[in-house]
């Protein structure tokens, strides 16, 4: 039987002689929750895990487009969509595309995420020539003003990835994991270009209707541990790959809270994590928040939560909140303030 490790994630100072720093970040771990299909769970101590996972949980993680993993980054939403489910139709027009660029930036945003499709539940399709005629002239203009903060195309398609990257971005987030448009995996491996595979139960027309798992922590882990091995035989190091559990994508709220609690699994395939939790739906729902603009609070702490498990990559829409509340975090976790 499977047996999947996932490291307790701890950020007291105070941190005992026998704990293991957690993706030679910045949570550590003195023991383990050991699970199995089936409801199996016991916690043991660090010292007893095999010798791979061991490394695979404590391995110090390879920068991403030029940005170390040895605290949270923050990934700033630039939707330049008619209709996406937060700020659709907002920053469309590029000349506030540009602007809500410099205003992420200035708030403290590590990447910007620049996306011409909207994902949210039961959005259509866009043409790939439609979506890149929305990115890559952003991105472009960006480069052309002289920002060189990392940009990441948050885009299923190849030839919307190429033209992004020929446009100056640095990383492809695929929502899809090389399922909706394999040879994506070319483009990214062809570049050198990172690649963020997140986790989607169904395509965004039809995947809130009745998304359903076995155990939903372990099918999204051994989904994503199969999506980084085809990314690896496609040429792209495990070194340059980002995981993420894909948050509301195919997901009831009960599905994301287990996912956010069980979080720290995911180290153990060995990547970075990436979490976008930020406004969606489930917050709302818990938070008393109908309107996705009044999902701050509740989004920044997920954020914090996710943080507190080692997550190294937060992509948010309210970059300057999260920046501010992060930086009170990192004080009381290190016992020093961090820039």
């Amino acid at each position: 039987m499977t047996a999947y490790f996932r490291p307790i994630a701890r950020t007291d100072p105070a941190r005992p002689a026998e704990a293991r720093w957690l993706a030679g970040g910045w949570t550590w771990f003195s023991e383990v929750e050991e699970m199995t299909r089936g409801g199996g769970r016991r916690l043991m101590p660090v010292s007893d895990l095999p010798a791979e996972v061991l490394e695979a949980l404590t391995v110090r993680r390879a920068p991403v487009a030029g940005l170390t993993m040895d605290r949270p980054r923050l990934m700033g939403i630039l939707n330049v969509t008619p209709d996406s489910f937060s700020d659709g139709g907002l920053f469309e027009r590029p000349g506030a595309a540009l602007d809500h660029a410099g205003a992420l930036i200035a708030g403290g945003a590590d990447i910007l995420d620049i996306g011409g499709e909207s994902t949210r539940p039961g959005a259509r399709e866009v043409p790939a020539e439609e979506e890149t005629q929305r990115t890559a002239p952003v991105i472009a203009a960006l480069r052309a003003e002289g920002q060189g903060v990392p940009i990441s195309i948050d885009t299923r398609k190849a030839g919307v990835a190429r033209a992004a990257l020929a446009a100056g971005a640095d990383l492809v987030n695929d929502v899809a994991a090389l399922t909706f448009d394999p040879a994506l995996a070319g483009v990214a491996a062809e570049a050198g270009a990172p690649l963020v595979l997140m986790h989607a139960q169904g395509a965004p027309e039809t995947m809130q209707q009745d998304p359903r798992y076995d155990d939903v922590l372990l099918d999204i882990y051994d989904y994503l541990a199969e999506r980084v091995a085809a990314a690896e035989a496609a040429g792209i190091a495990r070194a340059r790959i980002v995981v993420d559990p894909g948050i509301g994508f195919g997901k009831t709220k009960e599905h994301n809270l287990a996912l956010l609690r069980g979080l720290s699994l995911f180290h153990a395939l060995g990547c970075p994590v990436l979490l976008g939790a930020s406004r969606k739906r489930f917050i709302g729902t818990i938070g008393n928040a109908p309107e996705a603009r009044d999902r701050a609070p509740g989004s920044i702490a997920v954020a914090l939560a996710a943080a507190a498990q080692g997550v190294q990559i937060l992509r948010v829409h309210d970059i300057a909140e999260t920046r501010q509340a992060l930086c009170l975090a990192e004080a009381l976790w290190t016992r020093e303030e961090r820039p």
